[in-house]
């Protein structure tokens, strides 16, 4: 939109203004000295840039060589252009709106340093009304920057060590795309305390040559949805300042890596709610329209750090929570006021049995089944404002979460239970107690960290916990496993700089449980585990799953030796007993009839346990630790390693026998689906892992519904207490080969 230039609120200064300016623009049509300008129109009433008066908007004003609009042009510039210009003087242009009788400056008007700071970009972004001004100015400024002939370096700077590549922020090109897949370098699973500095939220953007587009001052009266400019998701800065737009459509939730969107200078009377997902927004610029109110549902731009509403005939209540407290307490209120959503469908149970494998399950009276259930639920300590700003405070409290887990846990009603970041208050005064009542017993231990912890702190700690189905199974042994002292323990570990500085820092732990059904006398190995978030530390996640593979070995192996118990007593059986399904449809009843007890099943070597292995992995589906989980092994040479040393796994190779397959990667299963989702990730993270030999997959359960997903920007939120989705799965217990009888000898 185009202002006249006698306007009181910056003639007297327009004469020297780009004169100050690094970008000087001094015979532009627009900004040119007075008088040069042709007429197009009366100055504005109100001293400043207020394009309304009594809630009417002046009409768009053309130049009168242009009688028709003009039509959309693409510029397109470098990301040397910043997000906004800065001042030509600060100190004067500050002076001069505090001064100048601004709108806001009235009597009256509440003025904090927030409000200074708006009104301060608010004039810079009416100066910069003519078209293309910042790609105009971006290009004169390249273009004046003088180059030294001769580079200038540090002659002190030392060249960081090549495990920059691997421990480092500032440089990334070494990793393996594993390890930073799907912009998992930026994903906030699984906080580990303590936190010592935020960690990003953003992911990178498709790569591209230009990341900034202007497009500002140039009369577009309408975007079309259609428009090819919702393909350009690269976008960064994206600039629709001062034309004639009423509205923006929906389509702009599609340019997901937006951080600073200017909309000032035109006829914008609503927002679409779809703005809302721009989470990656720090600058929202709406100066000189004739917005009234804010969509709630802008309350997720937890980024945002300033909303340009100057200008606006805005709620006076708006508005002065702008001028008193700033953007991020507008976002708190919008966020924390904001309807719930409707919620998502029911997740929907995959069966991945063929209708022969159905028929033979329907038809053997010693069909045995299991279920597992595998959840990181986020430990009360890590959901914090700071890293979860997108969720609403009220969603984001414990006793709300805490609800929702229970209830999630109860309707899925699996025989184990296997959860992550449960902290020992969550255990003992919640979970344990209302899990007790629906026939589970469990186990929990923390991190290591909590010994260190006074008594008090220690119950912050979270760790793993695993609860069982206590009617059904006898719990015979369980075992921590503590990844750095069984690192410490390892004689072919060296104790490297690389282990000291990488593995024994860290705390994670997975615990073990041998099973042992009630009625089959059946044996299962269950573990539960939690590794390493970081992606940075790939290569400790891979030593931390093959310390867990090797233990789980050496368990298996003391499990298959322990005597077979004695044959139960003579009974009736019960109709539960009789069916391991429990009258549940995803457990097929073995039979109407009760056939007499099968032998307790023998076990000459640890790989015949039936092995599930599961929890929340923190790598993607292309990393390295999910090729040695489904494969068996892992050269030595992979990149996922950075080059650093780990005894004979970086000189070996990794290696297991444990003929692990992911239920999600069986046929039928699908996609894997979603189980982290977060603004900045939405991947696999979690996995339940199986032993092919001895257990196979009867169903899985399916992803949250994408047309859900796509309305939402991450979890936590009303509907999931963690940002983590829960999976389950079922299995069925293949029956062990028997060797064929030999037979009878001959004596001649």
């Amino acid at each position: 939109m185009y202002y006249p230039q006698q306007s009181p609120g910056i003639a007297h200064k327009l004469a020297n203004h780009h004169d100050q300016s690094s970008w000087p623009r001094p015979h532009h049509q627009v900004l040119g000295p007075p008088g040069s300008q042709p007429n197009v129109g009366p100055p504005p009433p109100s001293p400043g840039y207020a394009i309304y008066t009594n809630g009417n908007v002046n009409p768009m004003q053309h130049h009168p060589h242009h009688p028709h609009p003009l039509p959309m042009q693409h510029h397109h510039h470098q990301n040397s252009l910043s997000h906004y210009p800065s001042p030509p003087n600060g100190h004067s242009l500050q002076q001069h709106v505090l001064s100048q009788g601004s709108p806001a400056a009235a009597a009256g008007q509440i003025m904090s340093a927030h409000w200074q700071q708006q009104l301060l970009k608010c004039e810079m972004i009416r100066s910069s009304r003519s078209p293309f001004h910042r790609a105009r100015a971006s290009a004169m400024a390249s273009r004046t920057v003088a180059k030294s002939a001769i580079p200038i370096t540090n002659p002190n700077f030392v060249k960081p060590p090549l495990e920059a590549n691997g421990g480092s922020d500032s440089d990334h090109s070494d990793l393996s795309p594993a390890s930073v897949a799907a912009g998992a370098v930026n994903h906030p699973s699984s906080t580990v305390a303590p936190i010592k500095a935020p960690r990003p939220t953003s992911i990178r953007p498709p790569e591209n040559s230009w990341s900034s587009l202007d497009m500002g001052g140039v009369s577009i009266k309408n975007i079309p949805p259609t428009s090819g400019l919702f393909t350009f998701t690269f976008l960064i800065n994206l600039y629709l300042n001062h034309n004639a737009l009423t509205a923006v459509p929906p389509e702009i939730a599609k340019l997901r890596h937006l951080e600073l969107l200017d909309l000032s200078g035109n006829h914008l009377s609503t927002l679409a709610p779809e703005l809302g997902m721009l989470t990656q927004l720090k600058e929202l610029y709406l100066f000189d329209n004739q917005i009234t109110t804010i969509p709630p549902e802008l309350g997720t731009l937890h980024q945002l750090k300033t909303l340009g509403v100057e200008g606006n005939p805005l709620d006076a209540s708006l508005k002065q929570l702008v001028q008193k407290d700033g953007t991020p307490a507008l976002i708190s209120y919008l966020r924390d006021s904001c309807p719930v959503p409707t919620p998502p469908p029911e997740r929907v149970w995959k069966n991945l049995l063929s209708p022969a494998e159905e028929e033979a399950m329907q038809s053997d009276p010693y069909t045995e089944t299991i279920s597992v259930l595998s959840y990181n639920i986020l430990c009360e300590k890590y959901a914090t404002e700071r890293l979860y700003g997108y969720t609403p405070a009220w969603a984001l409290t414990w006793d709300y979460r805490k609800e929702l887990v229970l209830t999630e846990l109860m309707n899925h009603d699996a025989d184990f239970l296997c959860l992550q970041e449960v902290d020992i208050a969550a255990y003992e005064d919640y979970f344990s107690q209302h899990l007790k009542g629906n026939d589970y017993d469990g186990f929990h231990w923390p991190k290591s960290r909590y010994k260190t912890k006074k008594d008090t702190e220690r119950r912050q700690v979270d760790g793993c916990a695993t609860f069982y189905k206590a009617s059904k199974y006898t719990l015979v042994e369980k075992q921590l496993i503590e990844f750095s002292a069984v690192a410490m323990q390892r004689p072919d570990f060296e104790k490297t700089d690389d282990m000291f500085n990488r593995v024994l820092i860290k705390d994670h732990i997975a615990v073990v449980c041998l099973m042992e059904d009630k009625q089959t006398r059946t044996r299962f190995i269950v573990a539960n585990a939690h590794l390493e978030w970081d992606p940075l530390f790939c290569d400790v996640k891979l030593v931390q799953v093959a310390l867990l593979l090797d233990e789980i070995d050496k368990i298996a192996a003391n499990f298959a030796k322990y005597p077979p118990p004695p044959p139960p007593a003579a009974q009736t059986l019960g109709s539960d007993e009789a069916d391991p399904g429990g009258g549940d449809p995803d457990h097929p009843s073995s039979s109407t009839s009760n056939p007499p007890p099968r032998p307790a099943p023998h076990y000459t070597d640890g790989t015949k346990i039936p092995l599930i292995v599961c929890g929340d992995f923190n790598s993607t589906p292309d990393s390295g630790l999910y090729d040695f989980l489904s494969t068996g092994q892992l050269p030595a040479s992979h990149p996922d390693f950075l080059l650093h040393k780990y005894g004979r796994y970086t000189t070996d190779g990794l290696r297991h026998r444990m003929g692990l397959k992911s239920v999600y990667a069986a046929p039928g299963a699908g996609d894997p689906p979603l189980t982290n989702f977060t603004p900045g990730f939405q991947g696999s993270l979690d996995y339940i892992w199986y032993s092919s030999a001895n257990l196979a997959p009867n169903g899985a359960l399916g992803g949250v519904d994408k047309g859900y997903l796509e309305k939402v920007v991450g979890f936590p939120n009303a509907h999931f207490p963690s940002d983590h989705v829960c999976i389950t799965a079922s299995f069925r217990v293949k029956p062990p080969r028997e060797n064929p009888p030999r037979p009878p000898p001959t004596f001649s």
